[in-house]
């Protein structure tokens, strides 16, 4: 991304600088959310509700009242099965799976939750709910993740996946908002909620072996025989997260050589190195944020790491270092829907529309079809539950693929599996996937690719995320004729947020960003940095232009 980097970018974090966990949880219970104030009502983005307890953003309140409505939710929907329930390693995620627990017991939802308190990363309670899904005659399971994904270390995070496995749509999440804000605005009155001891010692509150169930499957999806068989050296970094002890497990039960090069974990991440503006994030697909695992790159023949719950992935190669998402997912595709014998001729590949377009070309070189959908995994359940979607991804490093037979596998992403199949690639290509991207580059061309933010106050924001495409002046794009101007995605018909203008060889999309008063333009060039930059500036010019006649 472009912008000015922060003197820490890179860098361990001085002591003063970390955050204060005695503080942080203390405002989680002492803090009170004001309903009355619009950041501190429960919101579902993308991906669950985020906030930090310090801001009165994520505190007992909000857990209690999402708790809440998702037991007055299921019952409306008739959802009776076993609610699976996992966190991650965040300062705040384990308070939260307390308030959970203590409102799902006392509502009598049958529990399951991992053994002595293990962690759980996202990818294994998708699992986990699919498979108990697979028996029609049960009553229907869902789950929940206490995680605020890569977020720092003081924010705090609650994930729903309804039965179906994957990230809960917008018709379920807004029913969610309503019914748990209401209970905010009332002070919490009919929330109903045990003490945490009884909660624990609930007939219907039992343990479930998420590792061990997620680990013995994964071999219906990577080939650990060919990973095996070439003998290759790698590493991985869980970065402290959810998954820290299933890498062993992994390593142990499929007999590959992969070193774990770390099993500390800190709620306060100090060993994190900072991300580009000094602040923790433990993102994958940073390398600020990569520094230790990129220290480590020529030791391995590839090496991997996920974010705190484990559902993004980060790639590393010896001397080309950390790949770009955009270029593993484009090798990921190309590799699987050229070897996966058994999946489908119609199995499609999906992707978010701001993407890179190499993923057209090689699905375009395979004859598959392109499913393009806005922004949010969301998009893709359906198809990766259906198996109409053989491979499922988004620039920020999160993805799903089939099981090797062609059935579903999970329909949230896996950052465990996306890691495992760079040591599969690597091993069937004879090259890991850094060379492997550039062999593509060679055949399809290459891609230039940034992001930057531009200002944009709430009622641009709100603009632009109901901006209609005939309302964008723009016929050439840094000189070539547009092809297509989209306010809605061509996959699945559903309204963008925001625009995207197509031409030949580049493309650039604008969305208003869901916190901060700035708005996000993704472009790509597929002639040079010039011509990227011609892009750039064209589009913040037309966006700019739109806004200001729409206000």
């Amino acid at each position: 991304m472009s912008g000015a980097h922060s003197a820490l970018a890179g860098s361990h974090l001085p002591e003063s600088a970390l955050v204060d966990l005695d503080a942080l949880r203390a405002a989680y219970f002492a803090r009170r959310p004001d309903p009355a104030v619009p950041e501190q009502r429960v919101r579902f983005g993308t991906s669950g509700h985020r906030g930090s307890s310090l801001h009165g953003t994520f505190n007992e309140a909000h857990v209690l009242a999402i708790a809440q409505a998702i037991c007055d939710e299921r019952r409306v929907r008739g959802i009776s099965g076993p609610l699976f329930l996992g966190i991650d390693t965040h300062a705040l995620s384990q308070p939260a799976f307390e308030n959970a627990l203590e409102v799902l017991a006392a509502n009598e939802v049958e529990l399951r939750v991992a053994a002595h308190g293990e962690f759980t990363p996202t990818p294994a309670i998708s699992h986990a709910i699919l498979a108990w899904n697979r028996d029609a005659s049960s009553a229907r399971a869902d789950g929940i993740v206490l995680t605020p994904s890569h977020n720092p270390p003081e924010d705090g995070g609650f994930k729903y996946n309804p039965p179906h496995g994957g990230p809960a749509g917008t018709g379920f999440t807004a029913a969610i908002e309503g019914r748990a804000n209401a209970y905010l605005a009332n002070g919490l009155a009919g929330v109903h909620r045990l003490p945490i001891e009884r909660a624990r010692a609930c007939a219907h509150v039992r343990e479930h072996d998420f590792r061990s169930a997620y680990v013995a499957d994964l071999g219906a999806v990577v080939d650990f025989e060919l990973v095996r068989n070439a003998g290759l050296r790698l590493g991985v970094d869980p970065l402290g997260g959810a998954g820290v002890h299933y890498w062993d497990a992994i390593a142990e039960r499929y007999r590959i050589h992969l070193d774990v090069v770390s099993e500390e974990i800190d709620p306060r991440f100090a060993f994190m190195t900072a991300d580009w503006d000094g602040r923790i994030r433990m993102d994958p697909s940073s390398a600020w944020a990569m520094r230790r695992l990129l220290s480590l790159q020529d030791r391995y023949d590839v090496a991997f790491a996920c974010d705190t719950d484990h559902d993004r992935h980060g790639i590393v190669v010896p001397g080309a270092g950390l790949m770009p998402a955009n270029h593993y997912l484009s090798v990921v595709a190309h590799s699987l829907f050229a070897s996966r014998e058994q999946w489908t001729r119609e199995a499609a590949l999906g992707k978010t529309l701001v993407s890179t377009a190499m993923l057209d070309r090689v699905a375009r070189r395979l004859g598959r079809r392109v499913v393009e959908t806005p922004v949010g995994f969301k998009w893709f359940v359906d198809g990766l539950l259906d198996a109409t979607l053989g491979f499922a991804g988004e620039e920020s490093a999160g993805a799903s693929v089939l099981r090797r037979d062609g059935s579903v596998w999970t329909t949230d992403k896996d950052g465990i599996v996306l890691a495992l199949l760079a040591a599969e690639i690597t091993a069937r290509e004879g090259r890991d996937p850094g060379r492997s991207y550039a062999a593509l580059e060679s055949e399809l061309g290459r891609a230039w690719s940034d992001r930057v933010d531009a200002p944009a106050d709430a009622a641009q924001r709100s603009a632009l995320g109901a901006l209609r495409a005939d309302a964008l002046d723009v016929e050439t794009l840094a000189g070539e004729p547009v092809r297509a101007v989209l306010d809605r995605a061509p996959g699945n018909d559903a309204p963008i947020g925001g625009v995207k203008v197509v031409a030949e060889r580049g493309w650039f999309a604008a969305r208003p960003s869901g916190t901060e008063d700035i708005y996000k333009i993704y472009a790509e060039s597929f002639v040079g940095e010039a011509h990227l930059g011609e892009i750039l500036a064209q589009a913040q010019s037309v966006v700019d232009a739109a806004l200001g006649k729409a206000s």
